[in-house]
C-alpha cells in the first residue's frame, strides 16, 4: 500500500488529535489541534469531522485522550462521544474498541491506532476489490463525501475509482452537489481535484436527467449504517439516487468497511436517522434561502432498501445484498458494540 495519500483527514501525534476542519473546506484548509474528549465530541457534533469511518476513528482517539485525564472515567467518556451523532455504526464501533482496551487494562492509544490503521487498510483493500467494477464503466455518479475526508485516507466509494484511475481506466465523476450542506461540491470536489481525477459537479436535481441521457455508467455511494438484509443509511438524497439507477438500468454500488455493518438491526426500519437543525436547510454561508419564520425540516439521511443495491464493495470482495451477513460474520475483527445513542437529539453544525 502506499504511504502517503494527497489527503489525510486527521491524524494522532504529540498528545493531540489533528484533523482538517471541513467545515472550512474548499476555501481554506485549517487544521484543528484537540487535546481533550469534549472538543473531540464537540468537533465530531458540529461536522468539523465527518464520515463515518472518520468519526468512529476520531472518537477512539477521543477515548485516548479522556484515559490520559486524571480520574478519567471510560464510561463517562463513552456515553459523551455515543451522544454526538446516532446514525454512523462506525462511531460506537471505535469508542467500544477503545473502551474495552481501556477497561482491560491494555494501552488505549494502541488499541486507537490499531483501530485506525484497520480502517485505512480496510478502504485500500475496498479500492482493490472494487476497482475493476469500473474499467468499463468510468463515468461514475457519487452522492455526498466518501473519500478519505469521511474515512482518514483512501475513502469507500472514492477508493476504487482512485485504484482504478491509477490503473488506466478513463474515470470521470458526477459529483452531486449534496445539499443542504454541500458535502459533494465543497468537499468530493475537492478531493477529486486534489487526486487530479477528472470530475463535474452537478446540481442534487440533474442526478436524473444524466442517468436517462446515458452520460452515467454507475453510481457508488458509501454508507453510514448498514442492517443485516442490506438496507442502508446513507446521507440524504441516496434513496433517490438508488431509485433513478434501477429505473435506468444503472449498477449502484455501496462501499463499506466492516466498521459499518451493524448485524444486529435486521432492517433499515430500525435504524435511527439523525434530524439536524432546520436552519442549514433555510441558510447557505449566513445567506436566507427561504422567507423569514419559514419552518423546515431537516433529516440527515435516508434509508435505502437493498432491493435498490446492485452490490457491496466490501474489504472482503464484492457481494450481493443477500450474501453480505454471511460475508461481515466470516470477516469482521469487530464483536457486539453498544451503540444505543440518547434518544430524539438534534445535532446543529455551526458556521
Amino acid at each position: 500500500m502506499p504511504e502517503t495519500m494527497a489527503v489525510r483527514a486527521l491524524w494522532f501525534s504529540g498528545g493531540r488529535l489533528h484533523l482538517i476542519d471541513q467545515r472550512r473546506l474548499p476555501g481554506r484548509k485549517q487544521i484543528r489541534h484537540l487535546s481533550r474528549v469534549e472538543e473531540v465530541a464537540e468537533a465530531i457534533r458540529t461536522l468539523t469531522v465527518r464520515g463515518a469511518p472518520a468519526i468512529g476513528v476520531a472518537a477512539a482517539y477521543g477515548m485516548v485522550l479522556a484515559a490520559r485525564r486524571p480520574h478519567g472515567s471510560p464510561e463517562s467518556a463513552a456515553r459523551l462521544l455515543r451522544s454526538t451523532r446516532p446514525t454512523a455504526y462506525d462511531l460506537f464501533v471505535g469508542i467500544e474498541t477503545v473502551r474495552t482496551a481501556w477497561v482491560a487494562g491494555k494501552d488505549p492509544l494502541q488499541a486507537a491506532d490499531a483501530y485506525r490503521a484497520r480502517i485505512v487498510e480496510e478502504c485500500h483493500q475496498i479500492g482493490e476489490a472494487g476497482a475493476s467494477l469500473f474499467r468499463r464503466r468510468p463515468r461514475v455518479l457519487t452522492h455526498c463525501n466518501a473519500g478519505a475526508l469521511a474515512t482518514v485516507e483512501w475513502g469507500t466509494s472514492l477508493a476504487p475509482l482512485r485504484v482504478a484511475r491509477d490503473r488506466g481506466a478513463p474515470i470521470f465523476v458526477w459529483v452531486d452537489e449534496t445539499r443542504p450542506l454541500l458535502q459533494g461540491s465543497r468537499l468530493t470536489a475537492w478531493e477529486l481535484q486534489e487526486e487530479k481525477i477528472p470530475y463535474a459537479v452537478i446540481v442534487d436535481n440533474a442526478a436524473g436527467y444524466f442517468m436517462q441521457s446515458g452520460q452515467v455508467d454507475a453510481v457508488i455511494v458509501g454508507a453510514d449504517r448498514i442492517a443485516r438484509n442490506g438496507d442502508f443509511a446513507n446521507k440524504i438524497g441516496t434513496y433517490e439516487k438508488a431509485v433513478l439507477a434501477k429505473e435506468n438500468d444503472i449498477p449502484f454500488y455501496v462501499a463499506a468497511p466492516w466498521s459499518t455493518f451493524d448485524l444486529k438491526r435486521p432492517s433499515g426500519a430500525s435504524i435511527p436517522v439523525e434530524e439536524r437543525d432546520p436552519a442549514e436547510v433555510l441558510r447557505i454561508a449566513g445567506h436566507p434561502l427561504a422567507p423569514a419564520r419559514s419552518p423546515a425540516r431537516n433529516p440527515a439521511f435516508d434509508v435505502t432498501p437493498a432491493r435498490f443495491v446492485t452490490a457491496f464493495i466490501t474489504p472482503g470482495g464484492v457481494a450481493p445484498p443477500r450474501k453480505v451477513a454471511e460475508l461481515v460474520r466470516r470477516r469482521t475483527p469487530f464483536g457486539d458494540v453498544s451503540n444505543e445513542p440518547p434518544k430524539g437529539r438534534k445535532t446543529v453544525e455551526r458556521h
